[in-house]
């Protein structure tokens, strides 16, 4: 029993240092996600002050959050096409494009739910 608890600790361990590194090479590297995450940090605070009740406040703070959670996966995405290539390609636009359409998404789906939110 003691050798899995260390072995689950390790790991979680390990995960969140690779997430960290993750995250801030995500933040040094990438305009969205710096924008994102202050513009989501500000939303998260914005829920608290407003006078929400708990399921609306925990809404509009996972929706403010998913969109840096799609500039993540965007970043990722664009990172491991220029590994594969540093060449303009069909396939290469196409997967950044994708990337793309996901950070814009989450920002009409966010944008809409503050907005069901704050104005019924």
């Amino acid at each position: 029993m003691l050798n899995f608890i260390k072995a689950v600790l390790r790991r979680n361990t390990n995960a969140l240092i690779w997430s960290t590194q993750g995250f801030l090479s995500a933040m040094r590297s990438e305009e969205g996600m710096r924008q994102w995450s202050i513009i989501a940090t500000l939303a998260t605070l914005m829920a608290f002050v407003l006078n929400l009740n708990g399921l609306e406040r925990a809404v509009v703070i996972a929706f403010s959050w998913n969109i840096v959670l799609m500039e993540l996966a965007n970043t990722a995405i664009e990172v491991i096409v220029d590994r594969i290539s540093g060449e303009v390609h069909p396939l290469s636009k196409t997967a950044k494009d994708i990337g793309s359409a996901m950070v814009f998404f989450a920002i009409i789906l966010a944008l809409v739910v503050w907005l069901l939110v704050l104005f019924g």
